[in-house]
């Protein structure tokens, strides 16, 4: 198998910790390092003070390349701080807004990018993937000088970095390049705009649809990438199959999210941690309801953007009512916690009995006074999580929470919950922990039924099972460490370093 002898990959959520692909990057970042130590690097946009959270300048990791960098982006070097600190570097774009005309007429010209209709974010995101582009190609000027044949891989994740793979295509054609889109922006619109994603698939055109939801611009960028990129992926068969039918373009390798298990405290630390935790969910909970909460209260939650359907927020908060009424009528008197941890959304607290929705709309990075703790702390101080999504490409959150010992819920419309019930056989647990509800267009009412049968259910398990659920959901996320899945990604390098260009 060829392997390159550098990777450089680029996404908008390095060193940015704003959704899922920081999650995918930051995690796999350990194994690249075990792998091809200093010989990754990670490319992201310069946030300023946002992203010294995540990152610590080092000047001197430029020896490592032989010459200074290209210097218009204003790039700074230094470590990515999460397991295995890897290098990253970090650039500003500004500088190319004067020529943005000319880059757009370029990338139509070269690559078909229709880009005439850009709106939002798309210049920021398409000129920060053009200068990473530039910085890439400045970077490997001196070790081609010494290496001629070195073999290279760039690695593009979203649209947002599709302007880099077009630069290098062009202009830096040596790299061989790689093109991940984590979920396909027209299926992602179709669903968010309350359009039924399934039920009419195959009746689905991406090109149509991005002309009827003002997505061209964004579905062409992401479609001329998948095509011009020497290996295509995505992060779950069920993606693969929106790739073919809203891209029209077949993935080359499906490269399965893993977890990195540096992030789960170990032993008494980790039992520190979640006690600590539960204590001050306990204080928040009371402070919200303005009444006493027992230490042996239910802790339940739902996490992600404020993407009300897609997330299955929805599901969460009429399946915790169904909840709430059915312990109202068999006086079940134990305080249970329905935590909504979604950033920027708070409203009404819904209290029925003793089942209460309590809202922590902070982004959780340890940043906040009030709110001392990241999401993992958060997630560790809970009994069960509950993700009911309905557009889901892969599902960090039920990953993340089984790895941090969490019971989950899940769809099958999730990439994680797809790959559980193909993966795992039940039989390899004493109990289950990972339950994944049928959903499709039409079943809502099931799904919000279900979801609140399987909370119930957990409410009146023995103490003892819940910890066995508790081993069985950390087994579970050792069976999802990307040492199992880490080779789908060597088999992509493979296959972009073999290709045979157009």
């Amino acid at each position: 198998m060829t392997q390159p002898d550098y990777i450089f990959e680029s996404s908008w959520e390095v060193c940015n910790k704003v959704g899922g692909i920081y999650a995918v990057l930051s995690t796999r970042a350990a194994s690249m390092q075990k792998r091809w130590k200093d010989h990754v690097i990670f490319v992201g946009p310069d946030w300023g003070a946002h992203s010294d959270m995540f990152f610590e300048e080092d000047p001197q990791l430029w020896q490592l390349f032989g010459a200074g960098p290209f210097d218009e982006c204003s790039p700074r070097i230094g470590r990515w701080k999460v397991p295995g600190n890897p290098i990253a570097v970090l650039l500003r774009w500004e500088y190319l807004y004067a020529r943005k005309n000319d880059i757009y007429g370029w990338a139509w010209n070269a690559f078909g990018v229709k880009s005439h209709a850009a709106y939002g974010d798309y210049d920021d995101s398409c000129l920060f993937g053009y200068a990473a582009g530039q910085l890439i190609e400045s970077m490997l000027k001196p070790l081609y000088g010494k290496t001629p044949r070195l073999k290279v891989v760039a690695h593009s994740n979203e649209w947002q970095t599709a302007f880099m793979l077009f630069y290098l295509c062009a202009f830096c054609p040596k790299v061989r390049t790689l093109f991940t889109t984590h979920a396909t922006s027209i299926g992602r619109s179709i669903a968010g705009n309350g359009k039924p994603l399934y039920d009419y698939f195959t009746a689905y055109h991406g090109d149509q649809m991005a002309e009827e939801l003002n997505m061209v611009s964004k579905h062409s960028a992401e479609k001329q990438a998948a095509y011009w990129a020497d290996c295509f992926t995505t992060v779950s068969g069920i993606t693969a199959k929106e790739c073919a039918q809203l891209l029209d373009k077949p993935v080359d390798i499906v490269t399965p999210n893993g977890f990195e298990q540096g992030f789960v405290p170990k032993g008494s630390a980790y039992t520190q941690r979640r006690a600590e935790v539960r204590r001050w969910l306990k204080q928040w909970a009371q402070n919200k309801l303005r009444e006493n909460i027992e230490d042996e209260a239910c802790f339940v939650c739902v996490a992600g953007r404020q993407e009300w359907k897609n997330k299955g927020i929805d599901v969460f908060m009429d399946s915790m009512r169904h909840v709430a009424a059915e312990r109202m009528g068999n006086g079940d008197q134990r305080h249970v916690i329905a935590f909504v941890l979604v950033p920027y959304l708070e409203q009404s607290i819904v209290r029925i009995g003793k089942t209460s929705i309590v809202f922590i709309p902070y982004y959780l990075d340890g940043s906040h006074d009030d709110m001392p703790f990241t999401y993992y702390d958060v997630l560790m101080g809970m009994d069960m999580s509950v993700f009911p999504s309905y557009y889901e490409p892969w599902g960090y959150t039920p990953l993340e929470s089984v790895a941090l010992g969490v019971p989950t819920v899940t769809t099958s419309l999730s990439g994680f919950g797809d790959w559980y019930k193909r993966s795992v056989e039940p039989s390899s647990l004493p109990v289950a922990p990972v339950t994944v509800i049928e959903r499709n267009d039409s079943n809502y009412n099931q799904v919000v039924t279900k979801t609140a049968e399987t909370v119930l259910a957990f409410l009146n398990l023995p103490k003892q099972t819940v910890t066995a659920l508790r081993k069985a959901s950390m087994a579970v996320g050792k069976m999802a460490d990307w040492q199992h899945f880490f080779g789908c990604y060597e088999q992509a390098y493979d296959m972009a370093l073999k290709k045979k260009r157009r």
